[in-house]
Order: C-alpha cells, then sequence, then structure tokens
C-alpha cells in the first residue's frame, strides 16, 4: 500500500518502506515505475527476513558501511539491500524471476 506523505520520508529522499507501506514524498512519483519498483524489492527483502531482522541486519550494516566510507550517502549506497534494488530497479519483471535471499549476492 501506498501512501504520500513528505513527513514519513527523510530529507533528501523520495520514498522509504517499512513493511508492508510504501512512502512516497509526493503524489506525483506514484507513477515513477522504477523508484515503485525499487521500493517493491525493498518489501520483498524484508518479507525474506520477516521484517524486525531486516531493520537490524539493515542498521547494522549501514553502520559498517558508514565506518568503512565515512561518508552518510556513500554507506547508504553500499548497503547490500541498496545495491540489490539500485542495480535491478529497471527491470520490471525482477521479482518474478530474483532468487531467495538474493541480497546476499551483494554482500
Amino acid at each position: 500500500m501506498i501512501f504520500i506523505s513528505k513527513y514519513m520520508v527523510p530529507k533528501g529522499y523520495t520514498g522509504i518502506t517499512i513493511y508492508p507501506f510504501v512512502f512516497l514524498k509526493s503524489k506525483k512519483l506514484k507513477f515513477n515505475r522504477v523508484l515503485i519498483n525499487h521500493e517493491k524489492i525493498h518489501l520483498r527483502q524484508q518479507l525474506e527476513l520477516l521484517v524486525i531482522p531486516f531493520y537490524i541486519v539493515y542498521c547494522i550494516e549501514f553502520l559498517i558501511r558508514l565506518i568503512q566510507h565515512k561518508k552518510w550517502h556513500s554507506a547508504y549506497l553500499n548497503i547490500s539491500f541498496e545495491k540489490e534494488a539500485y542495480t535491478n530497479e529497471l527491470q520490471m519483471d525482477y521479482l518474478k524471476q530474483r532468487p531467495f535471499w538474493h541480497f546476499l549476492k551483494y554482500l
């Protein structure tokens, strides 16, 4: 389910997925197929890790990447979940053929 809320989406981002919801910064973003596909990939990742463990792993990996890269945006882009989503966001049929726990490939 998609909601529009500029207050739920952190500054500098256009969307955020908090299972089972996708929050977008503006209404026009609902029609951005690439962004929606990116967020759907995150929904699948969250479901595979049973939601709460996803957020724990995401935060731990972010902290590790922040130590490695020393810059917030670079750390964010190097999280395995984000790498998978950004790498495959243009493939609209990606989720139909994606293997289970495929994000591990991006570690």
